[in-house]
């Protein structure tokens, strides 16, 4: 049986007592991952590594809000979030839907480890 072009998994769980949705998908020249406390994909953001970097084992990241509130906070989290997302999965994109209640330190944490359960690159 030929292997799917998209692939997708999805994950739920209590995060610091809100109920926290994960979904992530693969596509062949990007990874979308959503990330909801409201059951709503939210704020759309790209996060993508920039080939204008001078040191290549360390890439950065560059993130622009495709939709919803650009607000400093939410270009800090979707770094956070979508950088290991990004390495991990030979330097693509990222496409991050992040509808947050409570973007603690320690919620982006356990959300982190719950996009590491959904793996699908």
């Amino acid at each position: 049986m030929a292997e799917p072009i998209i692939k997708s998994r999805q994950a739920q769980k209590e995060v610091n007592g809100i109920s926290t949705e994960v979904v992530c998908t693969q596509f062949s020249n990007y990874i979308f991952v959503v990330l909801t406390q409201y059951g709503k994909i939210g704020t759309l953001i790209s996060v993508t590594p920039d080939s204008r970097s001078n040191d290549i084992s360390t890439p950065t990241f560059s993130t622009k809000v495709l939709l919803g509130k650009d607000e400093p906070l939410t270009h800090v989290c979707a770094k956070n979030l979508a950088t290991f997302v990004s390495l991990e999965a030979g330097n693509r994109p990222v496409l991050l839907g992040l509808a947050l209640k409570d973007s603690s330190i320690d919620t982006i944490q356990e959300i982190k480890e719950i996009i590491k359960s959904c793996k699908v690159w």
